[in-house]
């Protein structure tokens, strides 16, 4: 099987059904593990994009949280979310089919502080100086959540 044109047909099938023009495939020596077009239009989950979906099924496929052993298909470079999502199940491998630059002419989101040419731009930033309000509201007591995940698995 071709991985992917199998990426990019899900993608367009997927366009062709209302959705989005994205899409993921996860792959385990040379078997498709998971795979998931972007539901957000569909579900009006805005966190449905594809790589998220399909990390998701192959893990709980797997019945693990770690895809060191595996290559993930993406249609296109991940967003933040996407990426995060991608480095914290560590593939073998990502293989991306287009980039944010070349679909620009043709794709446009719509959110109030997201736009492809600047996010990542975001992360730089002081989080006083980022676009979305963020404030910090200290209580000494939330720092006992992370002291007792220690005591219980520091052991």
């Amino acid at each position: 099987m071709d991985f992917i044109k199998h990426t990019i047909n899900l993608a367009l099938e997927n366009v062709e059904n209302g959705g989005r023009p994205f899409a993921t495939v996860i792959v385990r020596d040379g078997e498709v593990i998971a795979e998931s077009p972007n539901l957000v239009a569909q579900t009006h989950d805005p966190t449905a994009h594809a790589e998220v979906l399909a990390i998701r099924k192959a893990c709980k496929k797997l019945q693990t949280e770690h895809l060191t052993d595996c290559e993930i298909y993406i249609l296109a470079s991940p967003c933040p979310m996407c990426l995060g999502s991608l480095y914290y199940c560590s593939p073998k491998k990502v293989i991306y089919i287009t980039t944010r630059e070349d679909y620009a002419p043709y794709y446009r989101d719509d959110r109030k502080y997201f736009e492809l040419e600047t996010f990542y731009d975001e992360y730089c930033k002081p989080i006083e100086e980022r676009r979305l309000p963020m404030i910090q509201q200290k209580d000494e007591e939330s720092i006992k959540v992370y002291q007792r995940w220690s005591d219980l698995n520091n052991k």
